[in-house]
């Protein structure tokens, strides 16, 4: 976000929230482990779903009539138009309360905690924060927080990366790893999450509308990249996690993952092809 930004407004929503009633099913589980190259059959019913994995109980069921232009159908609560047309995941925390059965059936209370209007100059933004809870239905068992910003953008071209471009002898950490997402993971993820968003989508919008030099990956999808990388790699898995987004990742270029522990806490980042920022992830963890 731009420091020098100005507050114009803040609107404080109504208290309405949005509850639905989700199954974490084996089959959608399954399609996950799919997706990340990783054997199906090894998640059963009754196991542990994998921390990062709640993406596929977070999807929206926006009729197709009622989604914004740009294809984005919320997630959990409809996302307002607010004549800016363009939108992108500012950041995202999550707070694991407990394990997600497989096979549970789970309440999911969404809604939007504030929406703020503010001016810079690129012209005015508006950002959204949206709380989601998932309980247990069965006892209504917190099992987790997740709040989701999300930035409201004027119409613009070049939506490139920005920041200071490193040299990739000084993306130094305890562990790496560098993955190159393709448009079957892309469209697999928006698939599994149910989301339109037409920059993941169609390479026609992403560079023709929205200035982007190819579709742009999922944050949420980064987002899992990481948790995979930080579960597999070191051996981790996450108590709760802080993300910020500082520029797009884009389809068929390198994503490198660096990890380092620092006191109590793992610090990961993801880097753009020309080894720019662009994922900042504080993560808090227990061991496996």
């Amino acid at each position: 976000m731009n420091s020098n930004s100005i507050d114009l407004l803040t609107d404080t929503p109504s208290n309405e929230v949005a509850i639905r009633s989700e199954i974490c099913s084996v089959s959608a589980v399954r399609r996950v482990a799919a997706m990340l190259d990783l054997d199906p059959d090894a998640y059963e019913e009754g196991s542990p779903l994998p921390r990062g994995w709640q993406f596929i109980l977070m999807a929206a069921d926006t009729r197709r009539s009622q989604l914004r232009a740009d294809g984005f159908p919320g997630l959990g609560v409809a996302m307002p138009d607010l004549g800016l047309p363009r939108l992108l995941l500012g950041g995202r925390s999550v707070v694991y309360k407990a394990d997600i059965p497989i096979g549970a059936q789970v309440t999911r209370k969404s809604s939007i905690r504030n929406l703020t209007h503010k001016a810079n100059a690129s012209g005015p933004i508006a950002i959204a924060t949206i709380d989601h809870e998932l309980n247990l239905a069965a006892n209504d068992l917190p099992l987790l927080l997740e709040t989701q910003t999300y930035l409201l953008l004027p119409a613009s071209k070049g939506g490139g990366s920005v920041g200071v471009s490193r040299h990739p002898e000084d993306l130094t950490g305890q562990y790496s790893k560098t993955v190159v997402p393709d448009e079957t993971l892309l469209f697999q993820y928006s698939a599994l999450g149910f989301n339109s968003h037409k920059i993941h989508v169609d390479r026609s919008h992403a560079r023709n509308v929205e200035g982007f030099p190819d579709l742009v990956v999922n944050g949420g999808l980064a987002t899992l990249m990481l948790t995979e990388f930080l579960r597999h790699e070191i051996g981790i898995t996450p108590q709760n996690i802080k993300v910020r987004h500082v520029a797009p990742l884009f389809c068929g270029s390198p994503i490198t993952m660096v990890a380092n522990q620092i006191e109590s806490k793992w610090q990961l980042q993801a880097y753009d092809h020309r080894f720019t920022l662009a994922i900042d992830m504080e993560v808090d963890t227990h061991e496996l």
